[in-house]
């Protein structure tokens, strides 16, 4: 099915963040593990699957709409320690969200639903799953204290 060529490129744009996201939570998951921190490690490899998805569902659906998947990612910001690689992923979340919003309105004005539905559930999941717990994350620590915070994702 041919699909709409701003539509295409627009979501070939979005695998760039997406695969970002993924790389971003990669090499921070795999921070957490080697600072001893199981539980955060935990959560943080299965943001990095879930991203993963997210651009997988993405190139799919080029390929299904005919365009060529573009697999240049996004740049991304390792941190350097837990505040530092929070802050970094919340950011990025904040950037991709705004992405898919664009994405939903660009796929609705061009009448491509079915992209838009997918980008409103990859939204969805954003702000709903990744963004809120990153926010309380970042909020525990303030209450808490980062060493308390540390010790508990031991």
């Amino acid at each position: 099915m041919r699909g709409n060529p701003e539509v295409i490129d627009y979501l070939n744009m979005l695998i760039g963040g997406e695969l970002a996201a993924r790389d971003q939570y990669l090499i921070h998951s795999r921070m957490y593990e080697d600072w001893g921190l199981s539980k955060i490690y935990e959560r943080i490899d299965h943001e990095m699957q879930e991203e993963a998805a997210h651009a997988d569902s993405i190139i799919r659906r080029v390929l299904f709409l005919e365009g060529k998947p573009n697999m240049n990612r996004d740049d991304i910001v390792t941190g350097e320690d837990v505040v530092s690689c929070l802050k970094a992923d919340l950011a990025l979340e904040y950037h991709v969200r705004q992405k898919l919003a664009d994405g939903v309105k660009l796929c609705e004005e061009k009448g491509d639903y079915v992209s838009r539905d997918m980008l409103r559930s990859q939204m969805s999941d954003t702000e709903e799953d990744h963004t809120y717990w990153l926010e309380k994350q970042l909020r525990l620590i303030e209450l808490m204290g980062l060493q308390n915070y540390i010790q508990s994702q031991m």
